[in-house]
């Protein structure tokens, strides 16, 4: 359609074919699989597993420290209780997730060995049609999570401090 009403408005154009339409490939690595580019590092399209367990942790910090610093009345259980169940759904459900696809994904092989975090500290991380440093990839994932943890913590201890020195 779009190449009909080219033609139409330029007719010395040479006709578009059907096969080159589709330029955006929503696949752009073979999953997991270090693929080298011009500068001899492998690109990875899964983040490592210690990635996804110090995700994990700082959701666990940021609901411990929700607990333990703000759990002074009886009237903030059940907003501690429901931010926690959140918090539990929001990891627990991705976690199924990624226990599903990895017994009904077929596509491709699973690595011999694991890679170790070093190395993959070190490689190129996919993201759609291009690829970033995988520690900068970590990065934009971690800094939002701890930010909020690591905040959540100082303003509980500020509220501590200001609840011991009133009167």
């Amino acid at each position: 359609m779009f190449a009909s009403l080219l033609r139409a408005a330029a007719p010395s154009l040479p006709p578009v074919p059907m096969e080159k339409a589709n330029l955006m490939n929503r696949e752009p690595i073979a999953h997991n699989r270090p693929v080298y580019i011009a500068h001899n590092r492998p690109v990875y399209d899964e983040l490592h597993p210690r990635v996804y367990g110090v995700a994990v942790g700082l959701v666990a910090w940021f609901a411990l420290a929700a607990w333990i610093l703000f759990d002074r009345q009886d009237d903030v259980e059940l907003s501690l209780m429901f931010v926690s169940v959140l918090l539990f759904v929001a990891v627990l459900l991705p976690w199924l997730l990624s226990l599903v696809w990895q017994r009904y994904d077929d596509r491709h092989d699973r690595h011999a060995r694991a890679v170790p975090f070093r190395e993959w500290r070190t490689a190129e991380f996919a993201v759609w049609g291009s690829t970033i440093n995988s520690t900068h990839a970590t990065i934009d994932m971690l800094l939002p999570l701890a930010s909020v943890a690591f905040g959540l913590t100082a303003i509980g201890i500020v509220f501590l401090i200001c609840a011991s020195l009133a009167p």
